[in-house]
C-alpha cells in the first residue's frame, strides 16, 4: 500500500509541476507591424474574404497591422510547434466599443509556432461586427498579460454582429450614412461614411460563417 501511495504522490507532484499557460504567458509577447501612434482598422467578413492584415486602414491610408506572437514557457524558452488552434484574437470587453463577433476558428493564428516559438496573423479573419477597443491575443483561453492588448480596431459589412452580412445590416448603415459619423459604417475607414463605404457594404452582402 505504501508503494502504491508513493507512486500516486509522485504522479500528482509531476502533474502539479507542469507549467500552466498563465505561467508561461508572462514571457510571451505580441506586437503589430503598425508604426507607433497609428491606429489600424481591419475590415473583416464572416466568410474570411475581408482584408489581409497588411491592408488594414488608418486615417493616413493603408497600414501593415500584421501581428507577431512569440510563445515562451515559464523559463522564457521558445515553444515550438504550439498549435494554431490554441492561439486566437478577441475583442477587449469594454462598454460601448462594439459587437465584434468571430466565426468558429475565425481568428486563430496563421500557423503553429515555428522553431523560435513565433507565429503571426496575416491572413483575413472570419469575423463580423465592429470594435473600437483593443485586440487581445489569447493563448488557450487566457489573454496575454505582457500588454493591455494591441491597438487594432475592426469593422465589417456585418454591422449588427450576427455573423452574417445581409439586408438586416442595411438600415443600420443607412442611419449612419444620413446621420452623425459612426465608425461602424466607415467600412473603408477614411474618416467619413460615403460612397466608398456603400460599395464595400454591397460587396459584403451574403457573407456568412463557413
Amino acid at each position: 500500500m505504501r508503494t502504491a501511495s508513493l507512486a500516486i504522490v509522485l504522479i500528482l507532484s509531476a502533474v502539479v509541476a507542469i507549467p500552466t499557460h498563465a505561467q508561461f504567458m508572462y514571457c510571451c509577447t505580441a506586437r503589430t507591424a503598425a508604426p507607433p501612434g497609428v491606429t489600424p482598422v481591419l475590415y473583416n467578413l464572416p466568410n474570411g474574404h475581408g482584408s489581409e492584415f497588411t491592408q488594414a486602414r488608418s486615417t493616413a491610408g493603408v497600414v501593415d497591422a500584421t501581428i507577431t506572437l512569440e510563445v515562451r514557457d515559464d523559463n522564457c524558452i521558445p515553444v515550438a510547434n504550439y498549435s494554431a488552434n490554441d492561439m486566437w484574437l478577441e475583442k477587449e470587453v469594454a462598454a460601448g466599443t462594439g459587437n465584434f463577433t468571430a466565426c468558429i476558428g475565425g481568428t486563430i493564428a496563421d500557423a503553429n509556432t515555428n522553431s523560435e516559438g513565433v507565429t503571426t496573423w496575416f491572413a483575413p479573419l472570419a469575423a463580423g461586427g465592429w470594435s473600437t477597443s483593443r485586440t487581445l491575443v489569447v493563448i488557450n483561453g487566457s489573454a496575454l498579460v505582457t500588454n493591455p492588448g494591441l491597438v487594432l480596431r475592426h469593422n465589417s459589412a456585418d454591422l449588427n454582429g450576427d455573423a452574417v452580412a445581409n439586408l438586416a445590416d442595411v438600415p443600420l448603415f443607412a442611419g449612419d450614412y444620413f446621420g452623425a459619423y459612426a465608425f461602424r459604417s466607415d467600412l473603408w475607414f477614411d474618416g467619413v461614411v460615403n460612397l466608398t463605404d456603400i460599395a464595400r457594404l454591397v460587396e459584403g452582402i451574403g457573407a456568412t460563417c463557413r
